[in-house]
């Protein structure tokens, strides 16, 4: 399936932008967020041998939707020529710029949004900011205060390094303890080799900025303030996200078209583990969900 790229400025930094859509899109648009260690093609367009809809994207064009996803700034194709970190309300300034070129270019009036880890901090921010183009809103390997995480406990250590530059390096051995932190197992050898691949031909070095954000500056999301239908999409065994931090997030979320959703056997990157087929499924689910025809 071909996608097609486009580009768009916020001020004087270009964006990347990527494309794929079904002939005639029925289901909506949808704007796929990447998250703090690698870009948006890696993670919702990997083609991996023997591994049917490994693509994000195109398994949710075969449903109807047309999808977009976006580098953010110092990612991949996007521009990397500021000397800033791209923190996660940076993150949500290129989700601005992103969203109202996608809706310009769809013809539609509202985004089905998905973020992941530091993606979904930036989708969540986006929607605090600018409800009016988000119709739905799913939050995976979300975290609110922090607490109870101990993949952040653990990154805290390193706090002062990742405050001290802008960039941090990647390598393989890096995009592979990913899959081994929270519960070895949960994702296969050739998914995570042709993960490592794709992140590594865009970026051999990352901003700093998400991190230092989720490791000293939560909370960056009101959920008060979240006025959009919203689901929290948690994986079983994700040490991002604490489990009783979510779900006092979710209870203060304003609106009563909400989800929580556990993901069984899935750790923190869901589309790349061996159960993508589900979180793909529990996603479309909520994004096809009919309107609420009573409110009372």
């Amino acid at each position: 399936m071909t996608g097609i790229e486009h580009w768009t400025r916020k001020g004087d930094i270009k964006l990347f932008l990527w494309r794929k859509t079904p002939a005639r899109a029925t289901r909506g648009t949808i704007l796929f967020v990447h998250g703090s260690s690698m870009a948006s093609q890696p993670t919702f367009d990997l083609h991996v041998p023997g591994r049917a809809h490994s693509s994000a994207m195109e398994w949710f064009v075969e449903q109807g939707y047309d999808t977009w996803t976006m580098d953010n700034e110092g990612y991949g194709r996007s521009d990397k020529s500021r000397p800033i970190n791209c923190d996660i309300s940076n993150g949500a300034d290129d989700l601005a710029a992103g969203s109202e070129y996608v809706l310009r270019h769809s013809g539609t009036k509202q985004l089905l949004v998905y973020g992941i880890s530091s993606g979904a901090l930036k989708a969540a921010l986006f929607a605090e900011r600018h409800p009016e183009r988000v119709a739905r809103l799913a939050l995976d390997a979300f975290v609110w205060t922090g607490d109870g995480s101990p993949t952040l406990e653990q990154r805290r250590k390193r706090l002062p390094e990742f405050q001290s530059k802008n960039r941090r390096p990647i390598d393989r051995a890096f995009v592979h303890s990913i899959f081994e932190r929270d519960h070895p197992g949960t994702a296969d050898k050739a998914t995570i080799e042709a993960f490592a691949d794709a992140i590594l031909k865009l970026d051999d070095s990352v901003p700093t900025g998400t991190y230092v954000d989720m490791c000293s500056n939560l909370p960056l999301n009101n959920p008060e303030r979240i006025a959009v239908p919203t689901m929290i999409m948690r994986g079983e065994y994700d040490g991002i996200a604490g489990f009783d931090d979510l779900l006092e997030f979710f209870r203060r979320l304003p609106n009563p078209d909400k989800q929580f959703t556990v993901m069984a056997g899935i750790a923190h990157a869901s589309f790349q583990q061996k159960n993508y087929l589900a979180a793909y499924h529990i996603l479309h689910a909520f994004f096809s969900q009919p309107e609420p025809v009573y409110r009372g």
